[in-house]
């Protein structure tokens, strides 16, 4: 096969590929980016009303158990259906169904919050985290098509933009970046 029909080859695969998927590719990259910041955002949902609240807490964080959890729920009054609680990082959460109250373990003090869903996002970034078996299937056939793509775009161009005259330089680049990070940033 010439190099120009192997090109072409190549340009029609990546370009029929990326038409495929281009939904796929846009919701992954708009939600990843989302996800990157889950600390400081919360890609799926978003409070819409908050309230302070104080608790006496035991200070024996051994003493928080369901019974005793159960016994706040008047005191906290939110209105929603409780789901459960946890202890972690020094504070005590109760989770209601679209509500939530942190407390601190040591001073009491905390929030009450109401959330609501952020609509689009929230989904998109269930596709990143979901074990349906059809959507793991799905996710794998979309990962082997973004290998074809990065692959099929290394033999589009040719002459001095080609991947063998200055692409594989960048390509280099491209994979030291992330192993920095991996190795010596993360």
């Amino acid at each position: 096969m010439t190099s120009v029909k192997f090109r072409n080859l190549s340009r029609n695969w990546h370009r029929d590929i990326a038409y495929f998927f281009v939904g796929l590719i846009i919701s992954f990259s708009i939600s990843g980016i989302a996800l990157n910041h889950r600390r400081t955002f919360n890609s799926r949902q978003f409070t819409y009303n908050a309230e302070p609240i104080q608790l006496q807490l035991p200070a024996n964080t051994e003493e928080i158990t369901e019974e005793f959890v159960q016994t706040l729920l008047p005191v906290i009054d939110m209105g929603n259906k409780y789901e459960g609680f946890s202890l972690r990082n020094g504070s005590l959460r109760i989770i209601y169904e679209k509500a939530r109250a942190e407390v601190n373990l040591e001073t009491g003090s905390g929030e009450k919050e109401w959330v609501g869903r952020r609509i689009g996002l929230a989904e998109m970034a269930d596709l990143h985290q979901t074990t349906n078996p059809a959507w793991i299937w799905y996710s794998d056939i979309f990962g082997i098509a973004m290998i074809i793509i990065a692959v099929s775009g290394m033999f589009i161009s040719g002459g001095k933009t080609s991947f063998k005259s200055r692409g594989w330089k960048l390509a280099v680049v491209g994979v030291v970046f992330p192993l920095v990070f991996l190795f010596f940033l993360v």
